[in-house]
């Protein structure tokens, strides 16, 4: 099983670009993906606190495969990074990463990986002295406290100006923030499952469907 995994917070790209970069690199690789799994939060939380990340990772079996646009996808600390990692490649998982293109199983030698997690480090070091966020990545904004609400009437098919009538918003700002956290591209997709631990909307949940192409020859069949 081949897995393309997207991770949806504030301090990273957003899905389509993640999408965009798994996707050219599978095409690149000859890799056909047979299911996208998406992550999505308000916040960046701590692998601890991403209960359906560490259920997923113990789903997947030995001879699986997981393409993700980096490594900081699966986590911007370095110290949860070398977990995750361990915790895949001894289950014989492999991981294969759009940027820098390379391939992380078995065979690696931890020696490899340890320049990936340096750079990861000054990704940090800069954030923590406020020098400036990753390429790609959104800051917090005012609207993520509605991200709920949004999510919920974007479902429910209501237009973006009936949405920022509700919430008594403006419309271009609001339009703005729904396409930089990629929420019309989330509810798009024909989820077949869905885990979460509270009952705000799509608040910190893993989401799992089938990839695009099989979901549009399911849809012809249908």
């Amino acid at each position: 099983m081949i897995y393309s995994y997207t991770r949806q917070i504030p301090t990273l790209s957003n899905l389509i670009e993640q999408q965009q970069d798994v996707l050219s690199f599978a095409i690149s690789r000859n890799l056909k993906i047979d299911k996208e799994v998406v992550e999505y939060a308000t916040k960046n939380l701590t692998i601890d606190e991403r209960s359906e990340f560490e259920s997923f990772l113990q789903s997947m079996q030995m001879g699986d495969s997981v393409i993700i646009s980096s490594l900081s996808i699966l986590s911007d600390r370095a110290s949860e990074l070398i977990k995750v990692i361990n915790c895949m490649l001894s289950r014989g998982i492999d991981v294969w990463i759009a940027n820098p293109n390379i391939l992380l199983n078995r065979d690696t030698n931890m020696v490899d990986i340890f320049p990936l997690l340096n750079e990861l480090n000054e990704v940090e070091k800069r954030k923590n002295s406020n020098i400036g966020r990753p390429k790609g990545s959104r800051s917090n904004s005012k609207f993520d406290k509605y991200k709920g609400e949004i999510i919920t009437l974007l479902n429910d098919n209501l237009s973006v100006s009936a949405i920022a009538r509700e919430l008594d918003v403006s419309r271009s700002s609001l339009k703005d923030y729904i396409e930089s956290r990629g929420l019309k591209e989330l509810l798009s997709r024909d989820w077949i499952e869905k885990s979460h631990n509270n009952s705000g909307g799509l608040d910190n949940v893993l989401l799992i469907c089938p990839f695009e192409e099989d979901r549009k020859n399911r849809l012809k069949v249908s």
